[in-house]
């Protein structure tokens, strides 16, 4: 994999949940007994807080460029740390405006980039719903873009372990118990974002779904979180996209920052991420 290295952006990238409010105060009963079985994503402990949500890493220097580390995530409704959310409308009566970027330029995949995915998960899902259910996502979107973006998926039994410091040429996707209250999945992103716009592009992405505090589904079950539902959004944050506007407008979006259980719409694009995707690739 070439390397591109000089900016990471890391959007901790958590779709809120519409819950009522017996659910919030416990998501999952056996929560607790599901964490022992489970290795634990923690956001470092050096994150600083830079606006609602949004959080500097730092930034570190490899083979002689800076690399700087930003991390995005968004509560659940009524959560103490706000709820988080995208861009405004660039036109507040036309949901097709309902798009934001990841960085504060439009910054895309250049290379066709594999990706592996552990499926291993709590929920019972079988490994390949789990893959095909990615492989869909990535679909939908370059579907929408009318050109192919990612590379291949495969399988792995392997432990995977998100970068959060640096690349390590792999597209890592996988369950883990993510510590940060409320955070249902993480994607992190790697790009260079400076420079003449011929170097510039995203390099890595990976991905961590929580099993731990949530449980997910295939089928729109109304207790559970809907893996496409969430795995298309968070599929979308790895090719580049933002979160939309939180106003009402932009609700039925792909990249709208908030979900519940049972919602399955999010694994269609709308308007705006089509929108969106296709100025990104174009």
């Amino acid at each position: 994999m070439i390397k591109l290295l000089t900016i990471s952006f890391m959007a901790v990238l958590t779709l809120s949940l519409t819950l009522s409010t017996s659910a919030i105060a416990d998501p999952n009963e056996n929560a607790n007994d599901k964490a022992h079985e489970r290795a634990t994503f923690q956001i470092p402990n050096n994150a600083v807080e830079i606006a609602p949500g949004i959080f500097s890493l730092g930034t570190i220097e490899v083979n002689g460029q800076i690399l700087e580390g930003i991390m995005a995530y968004h509560h659940r409704p009524n959560h103490s740390g706000g709820p988080g959310g995208g861009g405004d409308p660039v036109d507040p009566t036309d949901s097709s405006s309902c798009y934001s970027f990841i960085f504060d330029k439009p910054i895309q995949w250049k290379n066709q980039e594999s990706w592996v995915v552990n499926p291993s998960n709590l929920s019972g899902l079988t490994d390949g719903e789990v893959f095909d259910i990615l492989d869909d996502g990535f679909t939908e979107w370059e579907t929408a873009a009318g050109t192919q973006i990612f590379g291949t998926g495969s399988s792995t039994d392997a432990v995977l372990v998100a970068d959060t410091v640096s690349t390590d040429g792999i597209n890592e996707i996988y369950f883990a118990d993510i510590s940060e209250p409320g955070v249902i999945g993480v994607t992190i992103t790697w790009g260079v974002v400076n420079g003449p716009p011929f170097s510039r592009g995203l390099v890595e992405m990976d991905q961590v779904y929580d099993d731990v505090s949530f449980d997910w589904a295939t089928d729109g079950d109304a207790t559970k979180m809907d893996f496409g539902n969430v795995a298309t959004h968070e599929i979308g944050h790895g090719l580049g996209m933002g979160h939309t506007s939180p106003d009402d407008l932009c609700k039925d979006q792909t990249m709208y920052p908030y979900t519940s259980n049972g919602v399955t719409s999010g694994k269609t694009l709308d308007d705006g991420d089509k929108a969106g995707i296709q100025k990104l690739y174009s």
